[in-house]
């Protein structure tokens, strides 16, 4: 009896260290491909592929320094093609499905513009296989603008490359004969852009490479991208619908009417890829199985049982990381920013300070005080984007000037006397902030685009800022802080007494701009040419 219990023990034990060791449903997994009941995907910057079904991935590259993106089985299943950076630029490379040594297939020029980050998109995106033979990608090598890119075939064969017979194109699939292609002629699925409405919205296209003829299947305001060819169907990723939300959707070729699939609301679909039995894609950083039979949609569980190295903590040189920088008020010390970090460094003697030392928080553009007692930066460690406060040596803890999250906030800009923090933000607003209250002050809200000129003056009880215009000429502005009915904005520049206002010159080459005395109680209107652009500036002129 105590032996039973012994081993039933044992067994529970195990059971539940099992279940303790299991590894957790990995995400952010991107760019999926599905053929012969395997997916392949990127995780970390690496190939995984796992059954369709799910379960623990297996990786089949390890490349630590460049990115292996867009992976697309052959028809046949047998070989994998796959845009790598294993020698620095972004090209086409293929391997066994079953792992294997990459080949190169492209060797094109380095581009300025070539990451996966990248609004762009990387060059030389692999597309579609052809054939067994023959893979299809897009690739900017020929076009001065950045947006469009040429379909282009290589072969595993080698040879010369050869671009198809469209002027500019994008996502795409082909007829099971090989006859016509669908594609969309725009390529902006890499922008931040959601629900976007004009004129570089993607279409559907149609093309028949026998007569060259190239008709539109889509003409929908919203985007329609990512054109999938199975059969007499198109599948497609659209934003239609009341809810602009990326969605699947089909439409049979004889009637032309699309039929949305799925129904998520959170987040988009994104990168869709045809497989033999379905279709997969990723959503909210999982990935997704449309079965083409059913046209059920089910989640493919993945595990990642691997020591991520790349995602270990540990000490790291930024010296050659730093994003931002500032001179302290004194000479003595350097403020910079770097990998999300926020530091000062000496300017001959004594030891680096980090100020923030948070890992998972991203800290920028940060700001020393005039006073020389305090730096000012934007962080997330609260989950949104907000203002924050902290001492120059370090001392104390950090204060949240701002609470309210909104929109992404930069160009942070002290008053002269320390007592405010001005910034911009993506709605188009100039705001200040009091330090010691916390009280916030709408300064201005431009009607055509963000404000990222703007200056204090001397006395820090006047803002001159440059705003755009619907009008041709663009309208200067200058408020004053202390004005106790509120903020006023003018065409022009505002004197600091009451009510005076210069004009603005009727040029739309000339804008008008504020000129102080330093003690920034006396201003003169002046006009400078700068083509459709002002610059606002406190001069020290006199009146």
């Amino acid at each position: 009896m105590r032996r039973s219990f012994s081993r039933l023990a044992t067994a529970c034990l195990g059971v539940l260290a099992a279940i303790g060791l299991r590894a957790e449903e990995a995400r952010l997994l991107r760019f999926p491909s599905m053929q012969g009941g395997r997916v392949v995907f990127t995780y970390a910057g690496d190939l995984y592929t796992v059954p369709v079904q799910g379960g623990v991935a297996r990786r089949l590259t390890s490349d630590p320094k460049g990115f292996e993106m867009f992976a697309r089985f052959s028809p046949d299943g047998k070989t994998i093609a796959f845009t790598g950076q294993y020698d620095g630029n972004t090209e086409v490379y293929v391997m066994p499905s079953d792992g294997g040594e990459p080949r190169r297939l492209t060797h094109t020029a380095t581009l300025e513009r070539d990451d996966v980050s990248d609004r762009m998109g990387p060059n030389n995106i692999v597309m579609a296989w052809r054939d067994n033979d023959t893979i299809v990608y897009r690739s900017r090598r020929t076009q001065w603008n950045p947006f469009k890119g040429e379909l282009t075939l290589a072969r595993l064969s080698g040879g010369v490359p050869e671009t198809l017979p469209v002027p500019r194109g994008g996502w795409c699939s082909f007829s099971a004969d090989g006859r016509q292609m669908v594609y969309n002629r725009v390529f902006r699925e890499f922008r931040t852009w959601k629900r976007y409405r004009g004129g570089q919205a993607d279409e559907l296209w149609l093309h028949e490479f026998e007569t060259g003829r190239t008709t539109r299947l889509t003409s929908d305001p919203a985007q329609d991208m990512f054109p999938m060819w199975h059969g007499d169907r198109i599948y497609f990723v659209s934003e239609r619908e009341e809810s602009r939300q990326a969605n699947l959707y089909v439409m049979d070729l004889k009637e032309r009417k699309p039929r949305r699939l799925t129904d998520f609301q959170e987040f988009a679909v994104k990168f869709p890829s045809l497989g033999d039995t379905g279709i997969v894609f990723e959503n909210g950083g999982h990935l997704y199985r449309l079965d083409f039979q059913t046209e059920k949609v089910s989640r493919i569980p993945v595990e990642i049982h691997e020591d991520l190295a790349i995602g270990r903590g540990g000490l790291r040189e930024v010296a050659k990381e730093t994003t931002t920088y500032e001179i302290a008020p004194d000479g003595a010390r350097a403020l910079l920013g770097a990998r999300g970090d926020v530091f000062t460094v000496p300017a001959k003697n004594g030891a680096t300070r980090n100020l923030t030392q948070s890992p998972g928080v991203h800290e920028r553009n940060a700001v020393w005080s005039p006073d020389g007692t305090s730096i000012a930066y934007v962080s997330d460690q609260s989950g949104e984007d907000e203002i924050w406060i902290r001492s120059q040596d370090g001392s104390g803890e950090a204060r949240a000037l701002t609470t309210a999250g909104g929109p992404y906030k930069y160009e942070l800009a002290w008053s002269p006397d320390s007592k405010r923090i001005a910034w911009t933000d993506r709605l188009q607003r100039l705001q200040f902030v009091e330090v010691d209250s916390g009280r916030i002050t709408l300064v201005a809200k431009s009607e055509a685009s963000e404000i990222r000129d703007f200056v204090w003056s001397p006395d820090s009880q006047w803002i001159a800022f440059t705003s755009g215009s619907p009008s041709p000429s663009p309208s200067p502005g200058a408020s004053r802080t202390s004005n106790s009915t509120g903020w006023r904005r003018g065409t022009g520049c505002r004197s600091p007494t009451a009510g005076s206002t210069w004009d603005r010159p009727n040029s739309a080459a000339t804008a008008s701009t504020c000129s102080l005395s330093p003690s920034g109680r006396s201003t003169r209107p002046t006009a400078r040419r700068s083509g459709t652009t002002p610059t606002a500036t406190w001069s020290a002129s006199t009146s």
